[in-house]
């Protein structure tokens, strides 16, 4: 009940990673980054910013924890950190929580799905812009940072989430499933070092947001990442 009243608020209001739950396969990775000195640290500065009455979001930063199992995992990818206006972040790369009017990112990913794919854009306000089903079907929509306050993006960047995070896409890569990443802009691009490609596939674009996604060499838009993700998908399937 106090995890759903804290969802209702949409944001974060006390810093407990025992409030935060996650699926099993992820609880020792958890565990030990919030045990260490990087870990105390952040909980730290998210309770020091709490304290001077910083709002911050999303109310459940490890959520795409909870809905992807790493043993799930088939798709990554990865975003920069949550959506910093009031009602917009879910816990999930891209993701906007239901009825919440699409950002222009996330308009662009339904554009480029729609023109690869034929995919109809979901219906608004339900499930509007809510990734949750990509992330229960195994699609792991992972943010580097995982928390921002209200109007300001990278507020919350080089605090330690990105230790934490590192440590995610490095748990995923080493795992036994081979694992497709979409590394979408030059943040993203810049964790290419953390994964097996010997093992794995990685589909490289520029960001979605309008001031790139049509810019050359590796535009978004017409990217054709879906197409290559549904094709992977069924190549690796379980039999």
């Amino acid at each position: 009940m106090e995890n759903v009243a804290r969802d209702a608020a949409g944001q974060l209001s006390e810093v407990d990673p025992a409030d935060w739950p996650v699926a099993p396969g992820w609880r020792g990775l958890v565990d030990s980054f919030f045990a260490g000195s990087t870990g105390l640290a952040l909980l730290d500065f998210l309770r020091s910013r709490l304290s001077a009455g910083a709002v911050i979001f999303p109310p459940r930063p490890l959520r795409a924890l909870e809905l992807t199992p790493p043993e799930a995992v088939r798709v990554v990818i990865l975003g920069q950190d949550p959506y910093h206006g009031r009602g917009q972040a879910e816990g999930l790369a891209f993701s906007v929580a239901p009825g919440v009017a699409l950002p222009p990112s996330l308009r662009n990913i339904f554009k480029e799905l729609q023109r690869d794919l034929g995919t109809p854009p979901p219906k608004f306000p339900v499930p509007g812009g809510s990734l949750v089903k990509w992330a229960a079907h195994g699609v792991l929509l992972l943010n580097t940072c995982l928390t921002v306050e209200e109007g300001q993006p990278a507020s919350h960047a080089k605090k330690g989430w990105e230790v934490f995070t590192d440590a995610v896409i490095t748990h995923v890569s080493g795992g036994e499933h081979p694992v497709l990443f979409m590394l979408w802009g030059a943040h993203a691009q810049g964790k290419r070092t953390l994964i097996d490609e010997t093992r794995h596939k990685i589909l490289v674009a520029n960001h979605p947001s309008p001031l790139s996604a049509l810019r050359p060499p590796l535009p978004f838009m017409g990217c054709g990442h879906f197409s290559q993700a549904r094709d992977w998908r069924e190549q690796h399937s379980s039999p």
